[in-house]
């Protein structure tokens, strides 16, 4: 589910970074919509909800974090860019107001998660050297084990491109 929030992300990310364009076209309603469904099903791990992460300690604590922030905001940030879009066309004039003066706050909202969701491979390398490594996990967890879950989860892949530039009132 991640890899396809992240495809629906980018995707949409060009058209809207700068802020909600004056007339959008369909193609930018159908990317916002893609990638408002795709943030949607976000699923945090057994082990990353609420009750679960509250026992990891240590390293994979902040892990848990990064990734909970990652689902939470990036499912709020596209749902609200959605309803400032929709509000933006067919609200009131005091709506689409509102929508354009507040959008700028959702599209770096969507920013925010994808740079979380870029640092949890880092995260994930650093605590496995922390807690010992290859020498302390055995089999049990390799160095090839931990550098393929790093590897779904890096700046190269997930971080967006460029910062968004949406401002205050656009």
């Amino acid at each position: 589910m991640v890899r396809q929030e992240v495809a629906a992300t980018k995707a949409a990310w060009p058209l809207i970074e700068r802020g909600l364009p004056a007339n959008p076209s369909a193609g930018v309603r159908a990317a916002v919509r893609a990638a408002t469904t795709r943030a949607a099903a976000l699923r945090l791990p057994g082990v990353l909800e609420e009750h679960e992460a509250a026992t990891l300690t240590g390293p994979g604590s902040p892990i848990a974090g990064e990734f909970r922030s990652y689902s939470v905001l990036a499912a709020r940030a596209w749902q609200l860019i959605g309803a400032a879009l929709e509000q933006s066309e067919h609200g009131s004039a005091a709506a689409a107001r509102f929508a354009r003066a507040n959008v700028a706050l959702y599209i770096e909202s969507v920013y925010d998660a994808h740079f979380s969701l870029a640092q949890i491979g880092k995260k994930l390398l650093a605590a496995y050297d922390k807690l010992g490594g290859a020498a302390a996990f055995g089999t049990s967890l390799t160095p090839s084990e931990v550098a393929a879950l790093a590897a779904n989860f890096s700046e190269a892949d997930d971080r967006l491109r460029p910062h968004a530039a949406a401002r205050l009132g656009s």
